[in-house]
């Protein structure tokens, strides 16, 4: 029976592994497209849909660290599932707005891009590393094994947090700058 779980266990974090390797692949595929001939209008909507979606994600995350404080795993779960949900829509968003490879740059004599570039190279390398993150806490979760999500969760959710909140803070800034 251990040996059954154990394969279970080795598959998932496989599954897991490898889909975030694909997403990390296709982000760094569409940042070297090219600028798409034609670009439908509601494609200009994506990054402040993105930072929404970013918004709403950090308000779940909080709400849901303070469910899980008070005891209500109830709530916890639905607010994690919620703001998973979100994530998983935001990068699809993400993913369609970057395929018609949209790039903005913040102006480089601007006094504060320095503070940009740290902010978007923290985000861009958190992004990265948090979904595996979140997706094995995720399976710790669903599979009953709370001492092993608690433990890992000490890691991602900051993280997520993080990534979530800066993502916003990158589009604030960044969007003054977009020429549609």
């Amino acid at each position: 029976m251990e040996t059954t779980m154990l394969r279970k266990e080795k598959y998932a974090l496989t599954v897991i592994y490898v889909v975030s390797a694909l997403v990390f692949a296709a982000v760094v595929v569409l940042s070297q497209l090219p600028r798409a001939e034609f670009m439908p209008e509601w494609v200009s909507f994506l990054p402040g849909f993105n930072a929404t979606i970013n918004s709403i994600c950090t308000v779940l995350l909080i709400a849901s660290w303070f469910a899980i404080k008070r005891g209500k795993m109830v709530w916890h779960k639905r607010l994690n599932l919620a703001a998973f949900a979100l994530s998983a829509v935001f990068l699809v968003s993400y993913v369609v707005f970057h395929a018609f490879g949209v790039e903005t740059r913040y102006p480089a004599d601007h006094p504060w891009r320095p503070f940009y570039l740290t902010i978007l190279v923290s985000h861009i390398v958190l992004a990265a590393v948090v979904l595996p993150l979140v997706l094995i806490s995720f399976y710790w979760a669903l599979i009953g094994q709370f001492d092993r999500h608690r433990k890992l969760v000490k890691y991602s959710f900051p993280i997520w947090l993080y990534v979530t909140t800066t993502g916003v803070a990158v589009y604030l800034m960044i969007s003054p700058y977009y020429a549609f």
